[in-house]
């Protein structure tokens, strides 16, 4: 087969693309440019000066083709300034989802096809298994590098062209011992971080600069609007923590939490954490990797991700979904929310608004 690989400079894809290689089939490495190429990328960031050129040592190493592709501007539209809108919207999004299918899976996917790619395989820790209706998304084999949260909007037809091949290895001591036998000077490098595109891991920074009518200290306050508390920034919250709430942290003798952030007003909004949750909840741009049913399905549900699933009804509306769930949660607007059948993701889509009567 030709296979295209999408090559970030880490060791995970240049595992991916020496490995096909190795079982025969035609490799060419692209790798996206997402950041200034005159300038220096922060550490922990990927795609970017010295990524894109160790994407390209692993592929003269291994004598293939190597692209490199321009989304600078592209990525900046999708991610990170609709990461700082969301913010901005009083969500908390998750911007891995939208450089998966904002550049990845749309700027590589239509190079892999110009050039007759019969697949494009990455370095994502998910497997791909055919079922008897064709490509299914599953969890890896390594529960520690689990991505397939991630990968949820992935469509059907994208699956189908896509390959994971690291979705069976056991560890990542394993794909770097893969990499020190293929001899590939990545065999080392540290992973990069979760948020590529934010300076020393503060994203508050970068929201207030694209956003500065959101900076600057606000109240806190209950359910009923009284204030209880100031914060200095917005920003810094999200639904659901309990942190940096100084003497609003306990009220009336019960614990608060974040419940609510209204950035236009620069207001956080707590309430009592045993009376908090939700049992329903509202999910928009759903996105289906199976038929369901118009009664809706029994499964389990992420909302995190790195948290259990749990187990929930999820109904189709015409909306998105509606979730119930088993026991009460506090989910996030703007987080996705994930459905699961043991390893196999059925489908997920963005939490919009929690809309139930409160858990006992």
């Amino acid at each position: 087969m030709r296979i295209l690989v999408a090559m970030s400079g880490g060791v995970d894809s240049s595992v991916v693309a020496a490995r096909l290689q190795a079982e025969g089939h035609e490799v060419i490495g692209a790798t996206l440019q997402l950041y200034d190429a005159r300038g220096a990328a922060k550490k922990g960031a990927c795609c970017a000066g010295q990524d894109i050129r160790d994407a390209r040592a692993v592929a003269d190493r291994l004598g293939f083709p190597h692209y490199v592709i321009d989304a600078e501007r592209r990525f900046k539209d999708s991610v990170i300034e609709r990461f700082a809108d969301a913010y901005a919207a009083g969500e908390t999004p998750v911007p891995c989802v939208a450089c998966n299918q904002g550049v990845k899976f749309t700027d590589l996917l239509g190079l892999a096809k110009e050039i007759g790619a019969d697949a494009m395989a990455t370095g994502h820790y998910v497997r791909r298994v055919e079922g008897p209706t064709g490509a299914e998304l599953h969890r890896p084999v390594d529960q520690a590098r689990d991505q397939s949260w991630f990968l949820f909007a992935t469509t059907r037809e994208q699956l189908e062209f896509l390959r994971f091949p690291l979705g069976d290895m056991p560890d990542k001591a394993a794909v770097r011992a893969e990499a020190e036998r293929f001899g590939l000077i990545v065999a080392g490098k540290p992973d990069s971080q979760d948020l590529c595109f934010v300076s020393d891991g503060s994203y508050v920074d970068l929201v207030e600069k694209m956003h500065p009518e959101m900076a600057g200290p606000g109240e806190i306050v209950d359910s009923t609007g009284r204030v209880v508390g100031q914060h200095e920034g917005v920003m810094r919250f999200t639904v659901g923590q309990s942190k940096r709430l100084g003497n609003a942290a306990r009220l009336d003798g019960e614990r608060q939490m974040v419940v609510g952030v209204e950035p236009g007003l620069k207001r956080v909004v707590i309430g009592p954490r045993e009376r908090s949750f939700v049992s329903t909840l509202s999910v928009r741009d759903v996105n289906w990797l199976v038929d369901a049913p118009p009664e809706g399905l029994a499964c389990r549900v992420q909302m995190r991700a790195r948290e259990e699933p749990r187990p929930a009804r999820v109904v189709p509306t015409a909306e998105g979904a509606s979730v119930l769930l088993e026991e009460p949660a506090m989910p996030a607007p703007g987080q996705a929310c994930v459905f699961y059948e043991g390893s196999r993701i059925l489908g997920g889509g963005f939490i919009r608004r929690a809309e139930a009567t409160p858990a006992a």
